[in-house]
């Protein structure tokens, strides 16, 4: 009988659920660390799913036009990076594709939505739900691209600098992350929707952005979202120090209990 392969071995390790758990999982209740992960990501996707239905209102600030849609969007850069911090970049990034999946999902079914006939009787007019939810085909193109991308990036510089630091200063690596990704993710999505797309859909009532519009339209975007990003800080490092204090709390209960954890 041939010695099991240790590579075979090292990426069983690496598993957290295999398929002989399945059983024990089902009647388990479930861990803190386990809890936590979930409301997490429902709160990044959710605040994705809102910053998509809300983006076509504007409203100005300081005479700059700014989307409705950038006042959740920096939570989910503080949801990505307490589960980067909290989970590791693995997790992070299973979230950031599982959010891309449901924004593209959701899009699609807006769009079907869109389509379909209006009843004469319906109480929201075919024409006030495409002003809501008629998305150009360029500005969620944009939008995702955009955010498939900084969330990447987010999640690489935040574990770049925790690394680099040993663990410490974590302003640095929440405020370095997000910072970076936000200007990528601003200057991605104004420049594939509003001068990109305009370029080449062939429509003649759109015309791409001038550079001095851009300019300007990026800058206040990206002032704004790093406005709003700077307030989380002291939220991340309450929220990372009572989780990370709780779920280690639960470990210690269950040693004390039984001698040994769950």
């Amino acid at each position: 009988m041939s010695a099991p392969d240790p590579a075979t071995k090292t990426a069983e390790s690496d598993v957290t659920l295999r398929a002989t758990d399945l059983d024990r999982l089902r009647n388990a209740n479930p861990s803190r660390a386990e809890r936590a992960f979930t409301v997490l990501t429902g709160i990044f996707i959710g605040a994705l799913v809102i910053t998509n239905a809300i983006a076509s209102k504007f409203f100005v600030l300081y005479g700059q036009e700014l989307s409705c849609g950038i006042i959740a969007y920096p939570v989910t850069f503080l949801a990505t990076d307490l589960i980067s911090e909290i989970y590791g970049r693995k997790r992070a990034n299973s979230v950031v594709a599982a959010g891309f999946v449901v924004s593209v999902f959701i899009t699609i079914v807006v769009w079907i939505a869109n389509a379909a006939p209006t009843y004469s009787q319906s109480p929201v007019s075919g024409e006030a739900f495409n002003s809501v939810f008629g998305l150009l085909p360029g500005i969620v193109l944009g939008s995702m691209i955009a955010y498939l991308t900084s969330q990447f990036i987010d999640v690489q510089i935040f574990e770049f600098w925790r690394e680099l630091t040993g663990g410490k200063y974590m302003w640095i690596r929440n405020n370095g992350s997000t910072f970076f990704s936000q200007l990528v993710d601003t200057i991605m999505v104004v420049t594939i929707a509003l001068v990109i797309w305009p370029s080449v859909d062939g429509n003649p009532g759109t015309s791409p952005l001038t550079f001095e519009t851009w300019q300007g339209i990026v800058f206040g975007q990206y002032v704004f979202k790093i406005g709003i990003a700077a307030f989380d800080t002291p939220l991340f490092y309450v929220a990372s120090y009572y989780l990370k204090d709780w779920i280690r709390e639960e470990e210690e209960m269950a040693v004390e209990a039984n001698g040994v954890p769950k």
